[in-house]
């Protein structure tokens, strides 16, 4: 008798149970590590760009709206055509590494939707692509100033994205794609400067090494003339009868003739 009067209340469980499984999607939701969520509400205020609903577990009305932003770093390739400053057709390459600025998305969502990245960063890292490498010849976007032009383009780039709350990371040329015999004429002009840059070291090499050589022969003949200079007669006397003293003070047998020799220095005979 009792079990009859619970199965009005289990049934009524029971659906409750099914009817709280069924709306549940729309009571909860969970927000990833590396994810930020934006809310509209319907019935109330709209979209509310300022308060950011970040990682973790969250409750909301049925009838209002989440919208989830990743807020990872993100990469996009480019491939194109443009024109160098000379008007000659170029293919180039990019690759745009970029982030939402997190507490931002709000921002985001109202002027370009979840589609962000078609609308806005593809069309501005494109044209600002072209405008930048416009401004260069096919020979400097290809060798002398890559690295340059890859750098212009990032600022450039840059300034339009933050102002859109998208923070820009990189941008990379990573190939450049040129007419074959443009190509071929570039790289000859290239290895032209390089042997011409090898010759030139070389021939700097030599004259250091004959201006090296010259210094050292006039050092040298500076010092053999303030020898030369210094030598006197008198001096060499002296030191040669420093020297015939010295030798008199060897015990080996000798004879020593004063002022027997050339201009009347001693002249020393001996046995041996």
């Amino acid at each position: 008798m009792n079990n009859r009067r619970l199965v009005p209340f289990i049934v009524l469980g029971v659906i409750t149970l099914f009817i709280i499984a069924g709306i549940s999607s729309s009571l909860f939701y969970t927000i990833e590590a590396g994810d930020r969520a934006v809310l509209f509400y319907k019935f109330g205020a709209g979209l509310d760009k300022e308060n950011i609903q970040g990682p973790g577990f969250h409750t909301k009305a049925p009838w209002n709206e989440v919208y989830v932003y990743s807020v990872r770093e993100q990469s996009r390739d480019e491939n194109m055509d443009v024109l160098d400053k000379s008007g000659l057709s170029i293919h180039v390459d990019v690759s745009v590494r970029f982030s939402p600025v997190s507490d931002k998305i709000g921002y985001i969502h109202e002027r370009f939707n979840k589609d962000y990245v078609n609308i806005l960063v593809a069309p501005e890292v494109r044209s600002t692509v072209r405008q930048v490498m416009g401004r260069y010849t096919a020979e400097e976007i290809y060798s002398t100033k890559r690295a340059e032009v890859e750098t212009t383009i990032k600022e450039e780039c840059e300034k339009i994205l933050i102002a859109n709350n998208v923070h820009m990371v990189a941008l990379l040329i990573r190939s450049i794609n040129l007419p074959e015999q443009i190509k071929a004429a570039i790289e000859s002009k290239l290895q032209q400067q390089q042997e011409a840059l090898a010759y030139q070291f070389r021939l700097d090499k030599e004259k250091s090494e004959a201006e090296r050589k010259r210094i050292a022969a006039e050092g040298e003949s500076r010092a053999n003339l303030i020898i030369n200079n210094s030598l006197t007669d008198k001096l060499l006397k002296m030191r040669g009868i420093e020297a015939t003293l010295e030798l008199a003070k060897s015990p080996n047998s000798k004879i020593i003739v004063v002022g027997s020799g050339k201009d009347g220095m001693p002249l020393i005979l001996g046995n041996n």
